[in-house]
Order: C-alpha cells, then structure tokens, then sequence
C-alpha cells in the first residue's frame, strides 16, 4: 500500500524495455528527460517524447513500450495528496505539454542536492501545472466497441492506406455508414481523421526508433516526403524535422 504524499525516481531504460499491464496505488507522471515512450491504456495510447509527459492515476491499468533508450523521471502522488494539493479532478490519463515552469519543477526535483521540504513544494506545485492537453497530437483514441476495436485493428494494420473504407468495412462485417456513425462517437474523429492519425502516431514511433524520414515516409504510404510532411504538421502542427530534431519545441493541437 502507497502511504507516502509523494515519491520521486529516475533511471535508464533501454530500447526495447517496458512493463507489461499494470496498475499502481498511487498517481504517476511520467517524463522522459531523454528517449521516447509509448503509453497504453484501454481508452487508447500516447507516445511520449520529451515535449510532452504522461499522467497516469492511480488504479488505471496501463502498459508501457520504451522506444528509444530513455532516461525517466517518475512521481508519484498517493490518492490523498491528489485530493489535498491538486485544484483539478485528475481522475484520467492523458498526455500534457512540458511547459517552461513544469521542466523548471521536474529539474529542481530531481536536482541531487534538493533537500525533503523544498521538494514537497515543489511536487505539489508541479499538480498545479498538470494540465489535461486536449487532443494531444501523439494520442490515438481507441473504439470501445468491439465492432469498432475490429475496424480499428485492421487499419492499424493498413498503415499504408492500400485497403479502401469500403473494403475495411467489409472484412469487419459491417457497413460504411455504421463505420462512419461509430468512429466520431467512441473516439470523437471522423474515420477518415482517426486512420490518418493512427498512420502519424505510427510514423512517429519509426521516427523515434531511428528510421529516416524517407523510409517512413514510404513505409507509410505517403507519395512523396512533401505529402508526409503535409500530413505530419496537420496532425501534430510540428514538421518531422521539427520532431526529430528539437526537443524542446512545443507541441500543440492544430487549431
């Protein structure tokens, strides 16, 4: 049983390295000082690079995939301190933007020479900042249903759009207007939007794991590295260049 307000860790994880579904007593925000995550839930999944952090509460099962060789900063909050030190019900995971003051608090909790007092005002002023990004562009809702976790399998395995609407309709023994009618209410995207999020989110993980922007972008199904290009900066207002190369750079949802 979690009964400390708070603890704090860091380590190295190598590529490769996760932990498979689990659940913890206590909140737990993930960041990622260096490397890349990707984060699993029921409701769907978040790839975490170093512009954004994850925030998990406690009981949700969740399974976590290291991309990248990473170094991790974890707190954890026990449910009462949640309650007692944070203004917002912080009951579902979600991803968060890496503000200026959130890397400033993560940097003066983790410092080696931070003693006990100045880190419980720091942690608790960090729940301040642990701000729900809607439609973070590295999270890919799933369908609840099962009929809409079959349609959803399938053009996951379609990453290079080869298979028509029509076609994935079929194989998942449903229609076209039933596909359309349940994409935006069990993940709030239009089909068409979801499947062109879904190929991002995949591209961004071949990013992260080292693959040119060339060879994702064939891999992909994109006619050209301009049309890929295209695509990425709609979904996650960043070009791949921009993702690759500077971590520190904002993420925000396209407006």
């Amino acid at each position: 049983m979690f009964v400390k307000p708070f603890s704090i860790h860091r380590g190295r994880k190598q590529r490769g390295m996760g932990l498979p579904t689990h659940a913890h007593e206590a909140s737990q925000l993930t960041f990622a000082a260096s490397g890349m995550l990707q984060v699993h839930t029921d409701e769907g999944r978040w790839l975490v690079p170093p512009q954004l952090a994850a925030w998990v509460p406690a009981g949700t099962p969740h399974r976590v995939e290291v991309l990248t060789d990473s170094e991790l900063w974890i707190v954890h909050w026990g449910q009462p301190t949640v309650r007692a030190w944070s203004p917002l019900l912080l009951n579902r995971p979600f991803a968060l933007r890496v503000t200026p003051l959130l890397r400033s608090l993560l940097d003066a909790a983790f410092a080696p020479a931070i003693g006990p007092e100045k880190t419980e005002l720091v942690v608790r002023l960090m729940l301040h900042e642990l701000t729900d990004m809607a439609d973070a562009p590295t999270f890919l809702p799933l369908p609840a249903s099962p009929l809409g976790r079959r349609v959803a399998d399938l053009a996951l395995n379609d990453y290079q759009n080869r298979l028509s609407v029509g076609e994935l309709a079929s194989r998942a023994a449903t229609s076209i207007r039933t596909l359309s009618r349940l994409f935006p209410a069990e993940t709030g995207f239009t089909f068409k939007a979801w499947r062109q999020r879904a190929r991002i989110v995949h591209a961004m993980d071949r990013l992260a794991r080292g693959n040119s922007i060339a060879v994702v972008s064939a891999q992909t199904g994109f006619a050209s590295t301009a049309a890929f290009s295209s695509a990425f900066r709609q979904v996650t207002a960043m070009t791949p260049t921009a993702f690759l190369g500077r971590p520190n750079t904002s993420m925000t949802s396209p407006g």
